[in-house]
């Protein structure tokens, strides 16, 4: 086994606590709903987003959302509701540009299904614009060689996976996580950074997300 790195700056481990509150916003048709995912502040988007993949994680293979949920069990919009919940939500690395895909996304399939503007919710199945508040929270968690860092890991609670392997682009603003980033910059193991970051999030709950990045990590540590 090669002599462990020691890295300058350790890699202190983050969790997320998140409560939900109600905007006071709701559709009941198609329209109000793209009109109002163009309006509502980006803690709304992440919410129905991010949250609610992270919420039913072991419902589906596939992410899906509350608006591809609500679009297709309320509505009845099939089409539509495929669409939406094939928006890969994790690749996106803003706010922004997430929200933009999924008004997209409404807005054609408006334009080519006019009847679709006729079709109400029934009353008490509105959707209801909720958003996210968030607290980071720092553990007491801290690495400074890969070792450390995979023990760590077999430790960590699944809401601080998540923060950091999903969340992590949202904040970096570019496609990677931040067990990458660490391990790229601060161990200088780029081919590690780059297995990690190339996981498939989809065919993994977090559960087992966090068993393979550590087998990469034991594998790299008998070289």
């Amino acid at each position: 086994m090669a002599e462990l790195i020691r890295a300058k700056e350790g890699f202190r481990f983050y969790t997320r606590l998140h409560l939900s509150e109600l905007t006071g916003l709701r559709a009941s048709t198609l329209s109000q709903l793209v009109g109002l995912i163009k309006q509502v502040p980006g803690s709304c988007i992440y919410h129905h987003t991010h949250r609610f993949l992270q919420q039913h994680q072991y419902l589906s293979p596939e992410p899906p959302n509350d608006f591809a949920y609500w679009v297709t069990e309320i509505l009845g919009e099939d089409e539509l509701g495929e669409k939406l919940a094939s928006i890969d939500t994790v690749q996106f690395s803003t706010i922004h540009d997430l929200r933009e895909a999924i008004a997209i996304a409404i807005d054609d399939y408006l334009k080519n299904n006019a009847l679709a503007k006729l079709r109400f919710s029934r009353e008490g199945e509105e959707f209801h614009f909720m958003k996210s508040v968030s607290f980071v929270i720092p553990t007491n968690y801290v690495a400074y060689d890969l070792k450390e860092f995979k023990d760590i890991l077999g430790n960590i609670t699944i809401d601080s996976t998540y923060f950091h392997i999903f969340e992590a682009r949202l904040r970096l603003e570019r496609k990677t996580n931040d067990f990458s980033n660490w391990i790229e910059n601060s161990i200088g193991d780029r081919e590690l950074a780059e297995d990690i970051s190339k996981l498939d999030p989809y065919t993994h709950t977090l559960g087992e997300l966090r068993k393979v990045i550590i087998k990469i990590i034991e594998k790299r540590l008998l070289i």
